[in-house]
Formats: structure tokens, sequence, C-alpha cells
């Protein structure tokens, strides 16, 4: 590899997934008629602003030498790429399915696209693992992986039962 990226730089893509992530499950809360889908996705919501500022405590809390750009930024750019990648990934404005809520039609397709987000964090988090230097950042982005691993079996999980139940819910999404 011929960079990694630092502590800092993994933190701010993961907190910017993380802001994605809230706006997403808080949509998607407010479309759903039914309350279990309604509670999970408010649950899931709580657990996006949990790691986001679990990922900022961390973030200032960090050595500034873990901080450090790895390669040279005269243009001061590394943030805005970063910041793009993680929208253009997962759950973002960019991501392939980002435009897709609006067209959303039951339930189901909500709980299939969020699934889809979340094992897109789970790649993307991956990579990131793998691009990053330090022993601790790893660990941590290890420890996130398996968090977003559980969300991924929790929305299956919601899932198959309305899969069973032929549940199709009108959704609504709200106007952006």
């Amino acid at each position: 590899m011929l960079f990694c990226f630092n502590s800092g730089e993994v933190f701010q893509a993961a907190i910017k997934i993380e802001e994605n992530g809230l706006n997403f499950y808080t949509k998607a809360r407010q479309a759903v008629s039914d309350p279990d889908i309604a509670e999970l996705f408010a649950a899931l919501a709580k657990e996006e602003v949990a790691h986001k500022r679990y990922f900022e405590e961390l973030l200032s809390g960090m050595d500034e030498e873990l901080k450090r750009p790895t390669v040279g930024d005269p243009d001061q750019e590394l943030d805005t790429y970063i910041r793009a990648l993680a929208d253009q990934h997962v759950f973002g404005p960019g991501a392939k399915s980002a435009g897709a809520p609006a067209n959303l039609a039951t339930v189901e397709d909500a709980l299939k696209l969020a699934i889809q987000f979340e094992k897109d964090s789970v790649v993307f988090y991956l990579g990131m693992q793998e691009a990053t230097c330090e022993g601790k950042a790893r660990e941590v982005v290890g420890l996130l992986v398996k968090e977003e691993l559980a969300h991924v079996r929790r929305l299956s999980l919601h899932l198959k039962k309305c899969s069973d139940n032929v549940k199709a819910c009108a959704l609504n999404w709200p106007q952006a």
C-alpha cells in the first residue's frame, strides 16, 4: 500500500457515515406506519447518534500524532475527499440507492435498502480498517464492523417477519 489513512481520517469518515445513517433512519421511522418497524428505525437512529458521539470523543481525545496526515496535502483537500467518499458509498445522498427512498412502496423495500446500506457500511469500514496504519484505530474500526453486522442481523430478522406475514405497508417519505 502506498499510504495509510491515519486514525483521525478514519474517524472523520465514520462520523459522516453515522450522520448519514441517522438522517436515513429518522426519515424511515417517519415514513412507516408499522409500529414495530418504526421502533426498530428509531432504535437504529439512536445507535447512529451514539456511534457518532463515540467517534467524536475518540477523535477529540486522540494524540495529535495519530491525526497527522500520512501523505502530503498542500491544498487541504483530504478532508473534503474523505467526506465525499463517505457520502458516495454509505447512506449519503450520492450513494447508489440513496435516491430510492422516495420510490419505496413497502416496509420490505425500506428494510432491504437499510440492509444494503448497513452492508455497504461494513464493506467501507473493512476497507478503511485495511488502509489504517495504527493498531488502536484498526481495533476500534473492527468493533464498529461488529456493530454494523448486528444492525444487518436485526434488520434481516424484521425483514423475515415482514415477508412471512406478507405485510406491505405504504410508506410516506418526508420531503427533504
